[in-house]
C-alpha cells in the first residue's frame, strides 16, 4: 500500500509543470552559445499519461514548423485513409492488340501514388508484353486528372530548380521526376554516368577536375543547364569535381513532366521490345477503355515511414493532396480542409493553424507548439499509433536522426521528427526517459541563427533521457 502511495506521489510530481515558464539549464546554455533568444523557441514537453506539461515556454505563438509539419500530413493521412491505403496505376487500352499491334493509344493512368518509380513502370510495361503488345500504332497518353493542381515554378522557393525536393505534385508522378546520376574521378577529367535512361536527353560533360579535397558543398560546385535541341534535349555540366570525392550520386530533376515521362517511358519500351509510333502527351481515358495491366503500391505505412525517415517533401505532398480526393480530382483547398476538419472532429481546434502543401516546404505554414504537442498526444492514444511513431527517425540511429547525439544516453530513445529551413530549425516526437517513461517532445525555433540550434534541440533530448521518476526537476533558469 505504501509503495503504491508513493508510486502516486512520484507520478503526481513528475505531472507537475515544474519548468511551466522556463527551460532546462543545459539548453538555455546551448541557446545562448548559439546567440539564439529563448523568445525565439517554442518547447513542451509532456508526459503521455499526465495531464499537463512538464516543459512549456512560449507554447502558444504560431511558429514555421519546417518539416516538422509532416507529422500532422501523416498522422491524418493514417487515420483517415488507414495504414493499408494503396494506390493503383493502371494501363488502358480501347482496341484489343492484334499479330501484336496496338492500333490505338495506350492509356496510363494515374492515383496519386506518391513512390511510382521506374522499376514499377518498368513491370507495368512488362505486362503489356507479356499479354501481346509490341508495337503502339498511337500514342501512350498519361492520365492525371487525380489531380487538380497549379503548375509550379520549382525554382521559386530557394532557387535550385533542378534538386528533387522542389518537384511539384503529379497526378502520375514517375520516378519522382528524378534523374540519376554518378560521378567518378578519371585522368583528365571526371566521369558522367547516366544511370536513368532517358531517350532524347544527351549529356554534355564539361567538368573539370578540381583540385584539394571534396568539400560538403561539392554539388554545389556543378552547374547544370538545360538546353533544348531539335531532337530533344541536352543536359550540359559545368564546374569542378575532386577526385577525393571518389564516386558520388547525383540526383536531379532537370526536365518538365512530360519529357521527363516521355524519354523514360520511351526507354524502358524500347528495352522490352517494344516499338511507339506516335508520342507521350496528356489526356484522359475515353469511356468503354478496357483495364489492360495494372500495379498497385506498397502501403500508406510504408510511404509515411519514407515521409518522415527522411522528410520526403515531394511524397508528403502527393499523400497530403491525397486527402482531398475523397472528392476527385484533389485540390489543395479541399486537401486543407479535410485535414481542418478532421482535426475539428477530434477535438483539435488549432485556430493558428496555416497550411499549404503539408510538407513543410514552405515559408507559409504556421503551428504552434501547444498544437503540436495536442496532436502528439492525441496520436499516442490513436489505434495507428504505431505506424505513426515508427515512422519517425530513431535518435542516433537512422533516417535524418542518425548522425545525432550517438552514444549519447538519447540514442535509440527517441523518435524524432526534424525540420529545417533558412532561419527554421524544428523537432517533434516521443522520447522515453531513463526509467521508460515516454514523453511528447516538440522544440520550434525560429531565427536567423536557427542553424546553430541544434545543439540546444540535442540538450532536450538528453535531459529527457536522464530524467528519473520522482527526481526533482532543475531549477528554473532564464537568460
Amino acid at each position: 500500500m505504501i509503495l503504491k502511495l508513493l508510486a502516486a506521489l512520484a507520478g503526481a510530481l513528475l505531472g507537475l509543470p515544474a519548468l511551466a515558464d522556463g527551460l532546462p539549464p543545459n539548453v538555455l546554455k546551448a541557446l545562448k552559445a548559439a546567440q539564439i533568444p529563448a523568445a525565439s523557441v517554442a518547447v513542451v514537453v509532456q508526459p503521455v499519461d499526465a495531464p499537463t506539461p512538464l516543459v512549456a515556454h512560449n507554447a502558444a505563438p504560431a511558429m514555421n514548423p519546417a518539416s516538422v509539419m509532416k507529422l500532422l500530413t501523416t498522422y491524418a493521412a493514417l487515420d483517415l485513409l488507414g495504414p493499408a491505403y494503396t494506390w493503383k496505376t493502371t494501363a488502358w487500352i480501347e482496341t484489343a492488340a492484334v499479330d501484336g499491334v496496338l492500333n490505338g493509344n495506350l492509356y496510363l493512368k494515374g492515383s496519386g501514388d506518391p513512390r511510382f518509380a521506374i522499376e514499377h513502370l518498368a513491370g507495368l510495361l512488362r505486362q503489356l508484353r507479356v499479354r501481346g503488345i509490341q508495337h503502339i500504332a498511337g500514342d501512350i497518353v498519361l492520365d492525371r486528372t487525380v489531380f487538380n493542381v497549379p503548375s509550379i515554378d520549382p525554382g521559386a522557393f530557394d532557387d535550385k530548380p533542378m534538386r528533387p525536393y522542389n518537384v511539384g505534385p503529379d497526378g502520375l508522378l514517375i520516378n519522382f521526376r528524378a534523374l540519376r546520376f554518378t560521378l567518378q574521378p578519371d585522368n583528365g577529367k571526371p566521369r558522367l554516368l547516366q544511370e536513368t535512361p532517358s531517350e532524347g536527353l544527351r549529356l554534355d560533360n564539361r567538368l573539370r577536375t578540381a583540385e584539394g579535397g571534396c568539400g560538403s558543398d561539392w554539388k554545389e560546385r556543378i552547374e547544370v543547364r538545360l538546353i533544348p535541341e531539335n531532337n530533344g534535349n541536352r543536359l550540359e555540366f559545368n564546374g569542378s569535381y575532386s577526385p577525393l570525392c571518389g564516386e558520388k550520386t547525383l540526383n536531379l530533376a532537370p526536365l518538365p513532366a512530360d519529357a521527363q515521362s516521355s524519354g523514360l517511358l520511351r526507354a524502358l519500351w524500347k528495352e522490352l521490345g517494344g516499338s511507339l509510333a506516335g508520342q507521350v502527351r496528356g489526356g484522359g481515358i475515353p469511356l468503354g477503355s478496357k483495364l489492360v495491366a495494372s500495379h498497385e503500391s506498397p502501403p500508406l505505412a510504408d510511404a509515411v515511414r519514407d515521409i518522415n525517415k527522411f522528410s520526403n517533401n515531394v511524397m508528403a505532398r502527393q499523400v497530403f493532396l491525397t486527402l482531398g480526393n475523397d472528392t476527385a480530382p484533389a485540390t489543395p483547398e479541399r486537401a486543407r480542409q479535410r485535414v481542418t476538419d478532421w482535426l475539428n472532429g477530434r477535438g483539435l481546434r488549432f485556430a493558428e493553424l496555416v497550411l499549404d502543401n503539408g510538407s513543410g516546404l514552405s515559408r507559409s505554414e504556421r503551428i504552434s507548439a501547444d498544437s503540436l504537442n495536442r496532436l502528439l498526444l492525441d496520436a499516442w492514444k490513436n489505434p495507428v499509433m504505431p505506424e505513426f511513431i515508427s515512422s519517425m527517425p530513431i535518435v542516433g540511429i537512422d533516417g535524418t536522426m542518425k548522425k545525432r547525439l550517438n552514444g549519447s544516453d538519447a540514442t535509440g530513445r527517441a523518435h524524432i521528427k526534424t525540420g529545417t529551413l533558412d532561419g527554421v530549425k524544428t523537432a517533434a516526437g516521443y522520447a522515453l526517459d531513463a526509467q521508460g517513461r515516454r514523453y511528447a517532445v516538440t522544440f520550434l525555433i525560429n531565427h536567423a541563427k536557427a542553424q546553430a540550434g541544434s545543439a540546444a534541440i540535442d540538450a532536450l533530448l538528453v535531459w529527457v533521457a536522464q530524467r528519473r521518476v520522482g527526481e526533482k526537476a532543475p531549477l528554473l533558469e532564464n537568460e
